[in-house]
């Protein structure tokens, strides 16, 4: 039997599982994919419903604090940049049983604030195109709900007491699959597919990251020494835009050993927030190596 692939999915709430798995199978191969691939879902355990259909994996939705049913996140103004990070701060200062203080993610926030306000601005860096795909209005609030989200959701893995139960929902998935696996983790999605593969045993001929933190500073601070490719990862292609707030531009090659075994590949994200996962595994780059070790 050839490789399955594992996917696993970033921040945010999410559509439920079968549709978002579908909508990664699709931006893919061009179809659903039926048993030979799989979703690591780990969204119920940070929020009580899924969003409804449909809606795409793109990082910018929220669960109203109500109660309410989901929706795609519209805040009414993009505050400045001091009063977001202050609220931000806020909504995770509370204290958590066997956690520690946010501190230490705190440059990271800060860096995709200012990032985000000269991203809405229209600089930044170019990757191949010019045009933009909302208003400043629209871009500021797509890249602070983005920010918001890529820091709750670190902050409740790295130091809110749900790294565990978020691993052992990937670990799950990898165990279930059949056979080598190609392993595709989008933004903090990523980071855990790279600490569940460190202790799985099985073969993994591709590990595919899109939009990931594991080249930030602050990320790669709360893994543990050394920084390696995972024992069971044979080739790891990390994909990303250079204006996604999630990624920073940052590569994994000079961070994570051997070198020979990794890849960086700069792409085009034209989602609004330059982050959305469909974008992402639709680009040649991050297709090809895929297509090329699943019998689709």
């Amino acid at each position: 039997m050839g490789p399955a692939i594992v996917y696993v999915h970033g921040v945010g709430n999410k559509p439920p599982e079968q549709q978002l798995k579908e909508q990664w199978d699709v931006a893919l191969f061009g179809r659903p994919m039926g048993g030979l691939s799989r979703m690591a879902y780990w969204a119920p355990l940070r929020h009580h419903e899924p969003l409804p259909a449909p809606v795409p994996d793109d990082g910018v939705t929220e669960l109203p604090p109500s109660g309410a049913a989901p929706r795609t996140a519209r805040p009414s103004a993009p505050a400045p940049p001091e009063e977001f990070l202050a609220a931000v701060r806020a909504e995770t200062a509370a204290p958590v049983p066997g956690s520690t203080a946010p501190g230490p993610l705190d440059p990271w926030l800060r860096a995709m604030v200012y990032a985000a306000e000269a991203l809405s601005a229209g600089a930044g860096a170019a990757t191949g195109t010019d045009a933009l795909p909302l208003p400043r209005f629209g871009r500021t609030v797509a890249f602070q709900v983005l920010a918001r989200h890529a820091y709750r959701d670190a902050h409740a893995y790295f130091t809110g007491g749900m790294r565990e139960q978020i691993q052992k929902v990937a670990s799950t998935a990898l165990e279930e699959a059949d056979g080598p696996l190609v392993v595709v983790g989008h933004g903090l999605g990523s980071v855990i597919a790279y600490e569940v593969l460190r202790t799985h045993p099985g073969e993994v001929p591709l590990l595919i990251t899109i939009g990931s933190p594991l080249g930030i500073t602050e990320i790669r601070d709360r893994l543990a020494a050394p920084l390696t490719v995972p024992p069971g990862v044979a080739a790891w292609r990390n994909a990303y835009d250079p204006r996604d707030l999630v990624a920073l531009g940052r590569t994994v090659r000079p961070e994570y050993e051997p070198g020979s075994l990794t890849e960086d590949v700069v792409v085009v994200n034209d989602s609004a927030n330059h982050h959305g996962a469909a974008e992402y595994l639709a680009r040649p780059a991050v297709r090809a190596p895929v297509r090329a070790r699943i019998a689709a």
